[in-house]
């Protein structure tokens, strides 16, 4: 509790912090959450966990899963030529331009919606209602009390929002704090360990509670300390692979294991294990919607949790099958993981292209 006193008097932002948070612990400023758990110790002990040299992409192509049936405000890269003397700038023969030169020059832009394919949350994609200020009124706000408005902000014109075309444009949304760049600057490398979920139950839609998750690392005899990142295969990325951009609606609904964001004993384990981050193969960590809860509650319960309490940045569709079914075979659950996302400052999300070293 005295600790607690000490930061909010230390913290402009807020007087209160919710209940089961850090904020503050790592620094009243502090933007990187439990990435600060991804010591150089740690890190040389991540790098110890490679014996052979093999690598994996954890990553999807990222036009997949393909369409927007997952989340319809989400759509696949668009490619696009660069312009060049009022030309696509593909396949351009600079002799074109001057009969001396030899080059063929290609060029290129892409609109990219950052959370479509594999990919990072920044700690400021999911804020909550809450009186951080003690007078009675929740109010938004995000990780470490940062603020809309003042710490991230954004148009209130729905012409300043969604896709735009590949003319140069200012920039109309900006996380000034929490921005996924704060991510990138950490480099996101450390110790992965698997939890094959997959393995248990298959390809059945299961939510995952803490009995079940427990029972499966006892059976499989991992251990996950803290500092670690928590990687989850489901199974999810693999069959969106194989629907070749097709995505069948039927079994993207009903498919997979997810993690129970309502079962408050497995939240509290992710509180308590103190995981660097959590990444896994499916499409939000957690089932969504959310089991039925009692009262006005969070709609993504673990992603309250990580992001706006405790600030541990979620991954999602990650590429995990070649890898789980490797470890799996050489009785393993260890490996060196590095997984960056794009040093894009202001942005809340990031696809990201994470490598597995075993």
């Amino acid at each position: 509790m005295t600790q607690h006193r000490e930061n909010a008097a230390a913290n402009p932002r807020w007087k209160h912090r919710p209940e089961g948070s850090n904020w503050g612990d790592f620094g009243p400023d502090d933007q990187r959450g439990r990435l600060n758990l991804l010591t150089p110790e740690r890190v040389k002990r991540a790098v110890a966990e490679v014996h052979e040299g093999l690598t994996f992409c954890l990553s999807l192509p990222l036009d997949y899963p393909g369409g927007n049936l997952l989340n319809p405000r989400r759509h696949p890269p668009v490619l696009r030529p660069t312009l060049r003397n009022g030309r696509p700038n593909l396949n351009y023969r600079m002799a074109d331009d001057n009969p001396y030169l030899t080059d063929v020059m290609n060029d290129d832009a892409v609109i990219l919606h950052t959370q479509y394919s594999t990919q990072w949350d920044a700690l400021c994609h999911v804020g909550q209602l809450f009186d951080a200020d003690g007078d009675g009124v929740p109010e938004p706000r995000y990780y470490n009390g940062y603020r809309p408005g003042i710490d991230v902000v954004g148009p209130s014109d729905p012409s300043d929002a969604g896709a735009v075309g590949l003319v140069p444009y200012k920039a109309t949304s900006e996380a000034r704090a929490l921005g996924i760049e704060n991510m990138a600057t950490s480099c996101v490398q450390g110790r992965g360990v698997m939890v094959d979920l997959h393995a248990h139950v298959g390809d059945a839609h299961t939510y995952i509670g803490y009995d079940a998750f427990m029972r499966i690392l006892d059976t499989d005899r991992v251990q996950v300390e803290p500092g670690d990142m928590l990687c989850l295969h489901t199974g999810f990325a693999e069959m969106v692979l194989g629907m070749n951009r097709t995505p069948d609606p039927e079994r993207l609904e009903h498919s997979c294991a997810v993690l129970d964001g309502r079962d408050e004993r497995l939240l509290q384990w992710v509180s308590d294990s103190q995981v660097a981050v959590i990444a896994a193969d499916n499409y939000a960590v957690e089932g969504l919607p959310a089991a039925a809860g009692f009262g006005c509650c969070a709609m993504a319960p673990l992603h309250e949790l990580c992001l706006f309490k405790i600030g541990v940045h979620l991954g999602e569709l990650w590429h995990f099958t070649p890898l789980a079914r490797w470890l799996r075979q050489h009785g393993r659950s260890r490996f060196l993981l590095t997984a960056p996302p794009l040093r894009l400052p202001g942005a809340v999300g990031s696809p990201a292209t994470p490598v597995a070293t075993v």
